[in-house]
């Protein structure tokens, strides 16, 4: 890139702040608007971005207003009638989306993509740090905050990156991975694509840009039509037999399991996962394959050793399967989970760690087009609980939709439910009877966690 300044639209998105993170570690200028302040964009202004909350072209720093030598970078989430967004297009500015300048920022490197309705960010931050531990290198631009390494941007020595590929607004057919790595196709961000057909269009499309001789890792039982004859595709599981799966499965008493991974040639015994969840064994296994892919491709012997203490020392992913306390007379734990598949994984998951004790969810629906498209089949998903806590729409980028509100979701949740306003979640938390309680959402109800934890710590 031969311009000095970078101008964010959106630079508090988990994705464009590890954009902006490269940026400002390349020695370039960063600035940018969001709407609203978080953690990441205070962290965003300690390291040098200068950053604003108003749509105001006023507050856009003065070196930013020269096109000659400012990249304007902007999400998809940021509407088309915003002023600032409006001023650099009329002004002939360089503007590229988020997954443009991924696409740039890959060339050159062997490429792991991890895609996915959902997985795909424990993923991808199990495949950037297996890499580190297992070789001393690697990057990756990551869609959470590895809590191994304190961020969503690894640096690294090597040829290997690790990019979390998202499906939303089509970016991922940005990137020509050398490997990529398909966790599930389900119907999701239908405000964007329509139908579940053009969804899986997507993803098909995703494949074909796999680079030749590359490969695809799908997981077993995924449905998408591939039509990449120039790759090899491998199947994945969590215990059903294929290329890669799971096999000698036990739970331990902590919630973590015991494991082996059968790869197509050799089994990697007695694993243990650094993070609970038979969900994140199916991860791990997914990551296991993408490694040993790698290692093929560069002629590398593909340690076991390695690999067994590099999942060992796993810490995962701020806000997937986030422990707060975790006593044996109360669980607190935090999920970004917010698909009805996601909850429905999560909430399973949880009742065999803690078999006879009673689950809670708590859920912040995401998006109002999201609610309305799957409202039933939240309801379904959370019905798997023994009791339900809902709060009111996150909104996001969205206006309100007439009728779609949380109660659509609580009229058909068969385990009882209440609703409560964000604010009130500890107490009323507090006042119930609790055992182990998740709560779920890609919205703000994060803010709440440390409450919760500290209203049902007292319990304990």
């Amino acid at each position: 890139m031969t311009f000095d300044n970078v101008y964010f639209l959106g630079i508090g998105g988990i994705g464009m702040s590890a954009i902006a993170r490269y940026f400002l570690h390349e020695g370039k200028r960063v600035a940018g608007y969001d709407r609203t302040q978080t953690r990441l964009t205070g962290q965003l202004e300690a390291e040098g971005a200068d950053i604003h909350y108003d749509d105001d072209l006023k507050l856009i720093p003065e070196a930013f207003l020269d096109k000659e030598h400012t990249l304007v970078i902007y999400t998809p989430a940021i509407p088309a009638e915003h002023s600032e967004f409006r001023h650099f297009v009329e002004q002939g500015f360089t503007i590229e989306k988020r997954s443009q300048i991924l696409g740039h920022l890959t060339q050159g490197k062997y490429v792991m993509a991890v895609a996915g309705s959902h997985g795909k960010t424990t993923t991808s931050t199990l495949i950037a740090w297996l890499n580190h531990a297992t070789t001393g290198g690697g990057s990756a631009f990551l869609g959470g905050i590895s809590k191994n390494f304190d961020g969503n941007l690894v640096l690294g020595s090597g040829d290997r990156m690790a990019v979390e590929a998202d499906e939303f607004d089509r970016s991922f057919l940005r990137l020509n991975p050398d490997t990529a790595v398909v966790t599930s196709v389900d119907p999701d961000h239908l405000d964007i694509y329509g139908t579940y057909e053009a969804v899986k269009e997507a993803f098909a499309q995703f494949v074909e840009k796999i680079r030749k001789g590359g490969n695809l890792i799908l997981k077993e039982g995924v449905d998408i039509e591939l039509r990449n004859p120039d790759i090899t595709i491998w199947r994945y599981s969590y215990d059903r037999e294929c290329d890669f799966y799971a096999r000698n499965v036990r739970l331990q008493e902590d919630g973590h399991y015991l494991y082996d991974i059968v790869t197509p040639d050799g089994v990697v015994e007695e694993c243990r996962l650094g993070i609970p969840g038979w969900v994140n064994i199916e991860n791990s296994v997914a990551a296991t394959a993408a490694l040993w892919c790698a290692a093929r491709h560069e002629g590398r012997e593909f340690s076991h050793d390695a690999l067994r203490q590099a999942l060992r020392s796993f810490e995962g992913v701020k806000r997937r399967f986030e422990f707060y306390v975790n006593t044996p007379r109360q669980v607190y734990m935090d999920d970004y989970a917010h698909h009805p598949n996601e909850l429905a994984a999560t909430i399973t998951s949880v009742k065999k760690m803690f078999p006879r004790r009673k689950v809670t969810a708590v859920f912040q629906p995401h998006l109002y087009t999201r609610t309305r498209d799957f409202y039933r089949e939240f309801a379904e998903s959370l019905s798997h609980a023994d009791q339900v806590v809902l709060l009111p729409i996150y909104p996001a980028r969205e206006e309100p939709i007439e009728g779609i509100r949380t109660e659509i979701i609580a009229q058909h949740v068969t385990a009882p439910c209440r609703i409560v306003e964000r604010e009130q979640l500890a107490d009323e938390l507090g006042k119930m009877d609790t055992d182990v309680v998740i709560s779920f959402g890609a919205g703000n109800i994060d803010a709440c966690c440390k409450a919760v934890a500290e209203v049902l710590s007292k319990k304990s």
